[in-house]
């Protein structure tokens, strides 16, 4: 084997053995009422690697976005997709580093069962951030790169503490390392912070407005009775969350905007139909989906609403109605693209009664 495939394989090793000997903290947050009734401004601590070490930079939420740096109510149509597990970021200049990564390795290094090879694996992490000791495209440090505190920070592994899969949200393992004010992360380091991950994260946090749609009649109506369906531009717009990052030399921003484009009824039982058949009422050139009733139009096809064949009895149909939103991104550096679809519904009970019919 040769020496800088061993170096790789006893770093790796060291870096096992901190995982083991290093306790995580969970992630924090705080929140502020936006005063919009739609979100909040959030910001949610980066997280730890496996090494104990503490990402300073915080991701920062604002816009429409769940309170306490929760999961917003956006689900995407797209089963493949998901947010970024874990990711790179900054967290400490170089003074501050040696600080923290030295009590890690001293208090590493005087655990019980530290001797032969979980001792030596332990020493290599130490040579590698003091006495530049590097394998393959992983080049080593001298005195923590204290001579170069201020002109860039140690990045380190974030977990994002929405992930439920613990293996991916613990998979970002590489070691702390150096980045220069102004320069890209290495690009071995592939999920280091972008503004893509950014976006995505804003994404999951968004919370989308609870809309009730406008029903005529209104939640009773009557058998073989069609039943108008719409929502006026005024009751729904665009939705936009935020996610950022800013620490000294290194700052990135993302917007990401929810457009609703369709609204899809789902009447909540399989004896009724639906205008048009498919359930997919599109959004039309005003901005608005569907039309209000007007008297005098109750035996009229509606653009958008459903009939209902049979009563509900006792009891009631829940009527979902779900809208589709366009998701879109932009970020720092004129960067961006396009998210998957976005899906929000929200549930109305509606009582069908039968028409009762006198004979004289």
């Amino acid at each position: 084997m040769t020496r800088s495939r061993r170096a790789a394989v006893n770093t790796g090793a060291a870096f096992l053995t901190l995982a083991c000997l290093v306790t995580l903290t969970e992630p924090a947050y705080s929140a502020e009422p936006t005063g919009n009734d739609q979100g909040s401004t959030t910001d949610q601590s980066a997280g730890t690697d496996r090494t104990g070490i503490h990402a300073s930079a915080r991701v920062q939420y604002s816009g429409s976005v769940a309170a306490d740096g929760g999961t917003g109510n956006v689900a995407s149509t797209d089963v493949n997709w998901e947010p970024p597990p874990c990711w790179y970021a900054p967290a400490f200049g170089a003074k501050a580093f040696k600080k923290k990564m030295s009590a890690e390795l001293e208090k590493a290094t005087s655990a019980p069962g530290m001797a032969g090879h979980a001792g030596s694996a332990i020493g290599q992490t130490k040579a590698h951030y003091e006495d530049e000791f590097g394998w393959g495209d992983n080049p080593g440090y001298k005195d923590y790169n204290v001579a170069k505190d201020g002109e860039g920070m140690f990045w380190a592994g974030v977990e994002n503490p929405n992930e439920p899969d613990i293996l991916k949200r613990g998979a970002c393992t590489d070691l702390p390392f150096w980045v220069d004010n102004g320069e890209a992360p290495p690009p071995r380091h592939e999920r280091a912070i972008t503004p893509e991950i950014l976006a995505a994260l804003a994404y999951q946090h968004m919370q989308l407005p609870n809309t009730k749609v406008s029903l005529a009649p209104e939640q009773t109506t009557k058998v073989n009775l069609p039943t108008w369906a719409w929502l006026d531009k005024a009751v729904f717009d665009e939705v936009q969350a935020t996610a950022a990052i800013n620490v000294p030399g290194f700052a990135l921003t993302a917007t990401t905007t929810a457009k609703p484009v369709s609204l899809r009824l789902e009447p909540g039982t399989p004896d009724a139909e639906t205008y048009p058949a498919s359930g997919e009422c599109a959004i039309g050139a005003d901005g608005s989906i569907g039309e209000p009733y007007t008297e005098g139009r109750a035996d009229q096809t509606p653009p958008c609403g459903l009939r209902y064949l049979r009563s509900s009895g006792d009891g009631t149909f829940d009527l979902q109605a779900t809208i589709t939103w366009d998701i879109a991104w932009t970020g720092s550096g004129g960067a961006g693209g396009d998210l998957p679809d976005g899906a929000f519904g929200t549930t109305q009970a509606i009582t069908v009664q039968e028409i009762q019919a006198v004979n004289r």
